[in-house]
């Protein structure tokens, strides 16, 4: 056995096989469908808690990726907590309802009703007013309302007329014709009985004259006193008339409210509002005028009502059924998709009346807080922070526990059109966030409120273990999904195919993933594939072709990167050797694709004191994880080869044609390679890629995309021409992680392609250089022959040549500390 086959991995350990003689079915028809959730035990706990728990301040906030079941899981226990609660206590919602205040028309009052009575509180209302109008109608059409309303009329023209004539009489006495017209009344002189011309009255004698005017004077007083009785006459007559049509009225009314006051008798604050239509109606018989035939200026008119009441003069007798619960059985679960400050909290619209902007109580909507009130709301917690506004309201209304309905504009600080500002509603209810660990911590740092108001957190894990009953889960799910989505069923083969998938997406061997959702898409896609053969069932080649297939519709850039290297504009060789230059990888993450590349990365070493230079951080290209990765390098180095004489090495480390920057310590232990290839001037063998961390003990440490980076340089090296001695060097504790594509499997099993799996940087550089890095004694000196001896040996040199330049400038020191004196310098 060579040295490389000690730390070559088999076929067989670089990819996990579902065995589908596992499973004792022919296809998924036969599969009894997914009913629980699988492996979120923790969230579902939390979950159960939280919903179980009547407190304040218990909200839930869920936490996990997307498509790990959280939004099917809450629902799903939601439904089932209401069955349960309406069982237990028979637990019911209640219905609420925006009505006119007849104190504050500004201020719009809440009705609370058992559910369904809403609807009812409308419809009776609507029918009352309809009520009202026959039955004033009838009662102001009836022969005696018009006899008793001629009477009181002619008592008053009765009074009147003998009011007038005592005045005309008197006039009359005094010489003088009383004349009246619509505006006004006037006094006219007579001359032997008959109205006097202005020549005549300038014609009396200047006594005649006076005592005209005289008699002028002190009847135009008596005419005053008489207008003044008559307005009072004709006020009591309309007062008279008034109360005659209210007696009326009242009686007109008593059986349509009656009606309505018996079936809300169970609805203290319904009477109440009902009890204050039936005064807004008696005092506003103008409403009805074309029913009493009232005459106008006959109380207030319809201009002087509020321009919502001009449009519509019913108004006030109008039920805003604000939150109509009659369909709901138990309590409302509301999931909110756009958690905007209009959607979750309600408007208040507006509609244009005679050229303004008006607005009433009947045009008030309720948002997603009031529709799941009494119950649950469901909603994205990333789109509730972000909204404008929306995170500042719900505290409040969590707080006071109350839902106000206000202009979105005057949560934000700016001034709303004046309006409506509606008394609030009381609000009780559970809210479910759905985020991630990320929001959450953010949330929780930087604002205290967040764990006052959200004090139940449910984490969905987004792996599970890998055993056999979760891969009978897994067919479950499946058969779930080909039944809810019309799918072709899966033969046992295709399951199997589905489930390494599973364990492919989370790179580990013992465990699958649980972003069913992207699961389920995959199950779509194997099944389009399936169809477009004619196959009956969905086989495993076409879960491999769908995957293939999603691969090569994002791969672009990647297959770019690949050419350039494949024609030489990106330097990297894959084969033969070289002093100080090592293959590392890379994965490039874009989002909806991760793959893996080779990068060169050199190392150049020479005397100096500046230690560790990396040309990355320099030029600003690299991450902090990086930087920290290449300061432990100069720990390893000191450990190991300067513990009897001081470091003194300047050392360059490049990736060479990266202009983009770059992050993590996958790539330290390759520098670690390169710099003692280069200190030792031991060639690399340039057919290996190398991948690991590495600390300052010398051990090789775990890295992420094991899987990319493999297939990213298995990618490359079958473009320019496999060998059989390339392939790629991963720290032996990913070796679990290899779920590799079948491709590179079969490979590896021609020994076209290896890996190996080293857990140390001794193993890793014998495993490059063929030379054994060797063991220092107490001495700190290696044994002749290792790597570390020639290492050792250069570093001294190097030392000794730094210490040697030292000595030189401090001779020139001594020699040439000799001032200059006068006109000379250095003369004796």
């Amino acid at each position: 056995m060579s040295e490389r086959d000690r730390f070559e991995l088999s076929a067989n350990a670089l990819r996990w096989r579902c065995d589908p003689e596992l499973f004792r079915f022919e296809s998924t028809a036969e599969v009894t469908p997914l009913q629980e959730f699988v492996g979120q035990d923790r969230a579902l706990r939390a979950i159960e808690f939280g919903l179980s728990i009547d407190r304040p301040g218990y909200n839930i906030f869920v936490t996990g990726l997307s498509g790990t079941g959280r939004t099917s899981a809450i629902k799903s226990f939601l439904q089932r907590t209401v069955v349960s609660k309406q069982a237990a206590d028979g637990y019911q919602v209640c219905d609420w309802c925006y009505v006119h205040n007849f104190d504050d028309a500004d201020h719009p009052l809440p009705l609370r009703l058992p559910r369904g009575r809403g609807s009812a509180l409308r419809s009776q209302m609507e029918a009352l007013v309809r009520d009202l109008r026959s039955s004033i109608t009838t009662s102001f059409a009836n022969e005696s309302y018009d006899n008793l309303r001629q009477k009181v009329i002619g008592v008053a023209q009765e009074k009147m007329q003998r009011l007038w004539t005592e005045v005309e009489q008197t006039a009359r006495r005094e010489g003088f014709l009383l004349q009246m017209s619509p505006t006004d009344v006037g006094l006219i002189p007579l001359i032997d009985d008959k109205p006097a011309t202005p020549e005549q009255v300038l014609a009396l004698s200047e006594e005649e004259q006076t005592g005209l005017q005289k008699r002028h004077a002190q009847l135009m007083e008596l005419v005053g006193e008489a207008m003044k009785k008559a307005h009072q006459l004709q006020h009591e007559g309309q007062e008279q008339l008034a109360q005659l049509d209210k007696s009326v009225t009242s009686m007109a009314v008593a059986g349509p409210f009656q009606q309505i006051e018996a079936a809300c008798k169970d609805l203290p604050d319904v009477l109440d509002y009902v009890e204050r239509v039936k005064g807004y109606t008696l005092e506003n018989l103008h409403l009805f005028a074309k029913a009493t035939g009232s005459q106008e200026g006959q109380g207030p008119q319809p201009l002087q009502l509020p321009l919502s009441m001009v449009e519509d003069p019913m108004r006030a007798y109008r039920v805003n059924v604000f939150v109509d619960n009659s369909r709901t059985s138990g309590a409302p679960i509301v999931v909110e998709y756009n958690p905007s400050f209009a959607n979750l909290f309600g408007r208040i619209e507006r509609r244009a009346v005679m050229g303004a902007m008006v607005t009433d109580h009947t045009l008030l909507k309720p948002g997603s807080l009031a529709l799941a009130n009494g119950g649950y709301l469901v909603t994205n917690a990333r789109d509730l922070f972000t909204a404008p506004g929306v995170w500042d309201g719900l505290k409040r209304a969590l707080r006071s526990k109350q839902l106000r309905l206000e202009e979105g504009v005057e949560a934000l600080g700016l001034v709303a059109p004046s309006g409506l500002k509606p008394q609030p509603i009381p609000l009780e209810l559970k809210v479910i966030l759905l985020g991630d660990s990320q929001l959450y911590r953010l949330a929780s740092l930087g604002d205290e409120e967040f764990w006052e108001m959200f004090k139940v957190k449910a984490e969905f894990d987004q792996e599970i273990d890998r055993t056999d009953e979760r891969a009978h889960v897994y067919a479950s799910f499946i058969a779930t999904t080909c039944e809810a989505d019309k799918l072709l069923h899966f033969d046992r083969g295709g399951v199997a195919a589905a489930i390494e998938h599973g364990a492919r997406m989370v790179s580990d061997q013992n465990r699958l993933s649980t972003r069913f959702g992207q699961i389920r898409d995959l199950l779509v896609e194997a099944d389009f594939y399936a169809r477009a053969e004619g196959s009956p069932t969905v086989a495993a080649r076409h879960v491999r072709r769908a995957v293939e297939e999603k691969a090569l519709r994002v791969n672009l850039v990647q297959e770019r990167i690949r050419q350039m290297i494949t024609d030489g504009i990106i330097l990297v060789d894959v084969e033969g050797t070289a002093v100080g230059q090592v293959n590392g990888l890379a994965v490039y993450d874009l989002g909806d694709l991760a793959f893996g590349q080779p990068s060169r990365i050199t190392a150049r070493t020479f005397a100096g004191r500046t230690g560790v230079v990396n040309i990355e951080r320099e030029s600003q290209l690299s991450g902090k994880t990086h930087d920290k990765g290449v300061l432990i390098l100069t720990g390893f180095l000191g450990s190991r080869f300067a513990q009897g004489q001081p470091l003194s090495v300047s050392i360059s480390l490049c990736f060479e044609q990266s202009y983009e920057g770059i992050d993590g310590d996958s790539a330290s232990s390759t520098e670690l390679y390169a710099i003692l290839s280069s200190l030792s001037g031991q060639a690399i063998d340039q057919s290996l890629a190398v991948t690991g961390s590495v600390n300052q003990n010398g051990e090789i440490q775990a890295i992420g995309g094991v899987n990319e980076k493999v297939e990213g340089y298995y990618d490359v090296c079958l473009a320019k021409g496999l060998t059989g001695k390339q392939g790629v060097m991963i720290p032996k504790a990913n070796a679990r992680h290899l779920m590799l594509r079948p491709d590179i499997v079969d490979a590896v099993a021609a020994g076209k392609f290896h890996v190996y799996a080293v857990g140390s940087v001794a193993e890793g550089i014998e495993l490059l250089t063929g030379v054994p890095l060797g063991e220092p004694d107490g001495a700190g000196v290696y044994p002749e022959g290792t790597l570390g001896k020639r290492v050792g040996e250069r570093l001294a040199e190097l030392a000794k040549a730094v210490r040697g330049t030292d000595k030189e400038r401090e001779g020139e020191g001594e020699t040439g500390a000799k001032p200059c004196r006068g006109d000379g310098c250095g003369k004796g």
